[in-house]
């Protein structure tokens, strides 16, 4: 039950309101002197009324208007009034209906905004968030901010109706090996010692799970030290989520019911049921990445063998040293400018490509032809089955990369994703969610020479790969999974390892010594000795969810106060320093950088 107001929002009124005596609170939005009425929008969260002050009806209140300027705060009392044909406003909730002020008082004058607060105005991001209090009050970030409430909420029913319980952990534990930097914090009572606030909640969730709450979650706030960009804060929400015997079906399943309640609940639609599965093989096979936009096609194809002996040098060379020759189509392209061309190849460069060869692929007298640079080097016979690898056909366009597996992947992804916002393919209303699984356990660390772990050091492997630990780490697969939507990783979950021998064997193919072990992880280790059941969760993260689902391309339109990309706080100064008396109460002392 909503609570009790003694006055009417700025959205509610309607047409069956005329004639009713209200009281409206709120910011003037715009005012208009029409010499003689003076109209004014008074604006809350939930909308816009329009106000009239007629100094036939009441003097004193038209001479209060008179001194009201835009982001000033005021209550009117008046009456509910049907607005005159020809001035009603079908886009507003309240458009038919104005209220007749009888008074108004002015609770708050405020200086002149330092930019438009109108959703169509063009404003530089530093200043809206040096003046974030003011950027909140556009309805666009009121409605991201109703969306993420939205979202959070869908998130507690759900899973309270599946007898999930929600517990809260430490933000102050000890720092260990995440995969980021931590952010650490000097103890006043212990001398020369360090909290580290949690990179997430992993080993809490799992010593939860050693403690018999066998379905957890939480709405975590997680904290990395790490390079900066659009879907990245150093500080940030996810949903943290684990069970107790379960295995890959069981977590994929509840999650994946989860996102389709989700992507509905926002008025968007889910583009297949149930969510399609990709090996992480296929994914940088014929994405490119291993988060791929599924809204659209332009599917990468490899054609190395087809081309393995082409009079082409480029590609038959780049097949002979053990590289790849791929491919997408591009749908009716094939009369791309030269302009294009050059953008595109140096686009493709810019990513880490030697170049890009091209075909348009077209007709001429029933024979398939290509319009290309290249067409000398191919007959009829060798673009048919290109054409066919490639699922082109006339009036499309070819895009090779001949390189190294891992560029050719990359810059084809890219281009991929690039042509997918240029050609607009992707149906803005259409959610494509999509699950990414077998993914390599480890991946070699050349800086440091060791085996890293492509998730994290809790992940079990296959148990067809266990055997593979001693003889070949690279070859092992891991029981994790992440959950990708329209060309973002909205979360990553694995089946953990339960076993305290399995994990030891895990930390020392990684490099870890048993005394560091010990320090670290030994808590887990040991908890795991009195009896922990086979467990796995997973971990969406909240403001890339809701970045998508309001359609927003950073999640710094989702969060409230975020911090920039250089990780500054600019409304209130942060990082800032500290006085030399904090500094001695922490015993830490400061350097100048070289």
């Amino acid at each position: 039950m909503a609570a009790t107001r003694r006055y009417q929002t700025c959205g509610e009124l309607r047409i069956e309101d005329v004639g009713e005596d209200v009281t409206l609170r709120g910011w003037v939005h715009r005012r208009r002197d029409h010499g003689g009425l003076i109209f004014f929008d008074l604006r809350d969260r939930y909308g816009l009324t329009q106000v009239v002050a007629n100094p036939e009806e009441s003097s004193e209140a038209h001479r209060v208007a008179e001194t009201l300027r835009a982001e000033f705060v005021v209550e009117v009392r008046g009456v509910v009034r049907e607005r005159p044909e020809g001035t009603r406003n079908p886009n507003l909730g309240t458009g038919d209906i104005e209220v007749e002020a009888v008074s108004i008082k002015i609770e708050n004058e405020a200086l002149t905004p330092p930019f438009e607060l109108t959703d169509d105005s063009d404003v530089d991001e530093t200043i809206r968030l040096e003046y974030r209090y003011l950027d909140l009050r556009r309805e666009r970030m009121q409605r991201n901010l109703m969306l993420r409430h939205k979202v959070v909420k869908t998130i507690r029913d759900y899973l309270d109706a599946r007898d999930f319980v929600e517990i809260e952990t430490p933000v102050l534990i000890k720092s260990t090996p995440e995969g980021a930097r931590d952010y650490d914090v000097p103890s006043r009572l212990h001398p020369g010692e360090f909290y580290a606030l949690p990179q997430s909640p992993q080993q809490l969730k799992q010593l939860l799970m050693v403690s018999g709450m066998d379905r957890y979650y939480q709405i975590a706030r997680c904290f990395r030290d790490e390079d900066l960009r659009a879907d990245r804060q150093p500080e940030f929400t996810q949903l943290d989520l684990e069970m107790s015997f379960v295995d890959t079906e069981d977590v994929l399943n509840l999650t994946e019911g989860l996102f389709v309640e989700l992507i509905e609940a926002a008025g968007l639609t889910v583009r297949e049921k149930p969510f399609p599965r990709l090996s992480y093989a296929e994914s940088m096979l014929k994405y490119g990445n291993d988060k791929p936009d599924l809204r659209f096609g332009l599917e990468i194809h490899d054609v190395t063998e087809l081309v393995a002996g082409s009079e082409f040098n480029v590609f038959a060379s780049t097949a002979k040293s053990g590289g790849v020759v791929r491919v997408i189509a591009v749908p009716q392209k094939a009369d791309i400018s030269r302009r294009e061309i050059d953008d595109l190849t140096a686009y493709a460069q810019r990513q880490g490509a030697k170049g890009l060869a091209w075909m348009g692929l077209q007709d001429e007298d029933g024979a398939l032809t290509a319009r290309s640079p290249i067409a000398r080097f191919f007959n009829e016979s060798d673009l048919q089955a290109i054409a066919e690898a490639a699922d082109a056909s006339v009036g499309d366009l070819l895009l090779f990369v001949a390189d190294t597996e891992e560029v050719a992947a990359t810059v084809l992804g890219r281009i991929r994703n690039r042509l997918g916002d240029e050609l607009g393919l992707a149906d803005p209303n259409v959610s494509a969610p999509c699950w990414v699984l077998e993914f390599p356990m480890y991946e070699w660390n050349d800086d440091e020479n060791r085996w890293d772990a492509m998730h994290h050091p809790f992940t079990a492997p296959m148990d067809d790969d266990i055997e593979l630990l001693d003889t070949d780490p690279g070859k092992v697969r891991a029981k994790a999974y992440d959950i990708v939507m329209d060309g973002y990783e909205m979360g990553s979950g694995s089946i953990r390892i339960h076993q305290r021998a399995l994990q030891n064997k895990i930390f020392e193919i990684m490099g870890y010594p048993p005394e560091e072990i010990d320090v670290r992880f030994g808590h887990m280790l040991h908890a795991f000795e009195y009896g922990a059941p086979p467990h796995g969760g997973i971990a969406p993260g909240i403001d890339r969810i809701v970045m998508r689902l309001a359609q927003e391309d950073s999640i710094r339109e989702v969060i409230a106060f975020p911090k920039t990309q250089s990780g500054r706080d600019l409304m209130f100064g942060a990082p800032g320093g500290i006085d030399e008396r904090q500094k001695r109460e922490l015993h830490i002392r400061t350097i100048e950088a070289d």
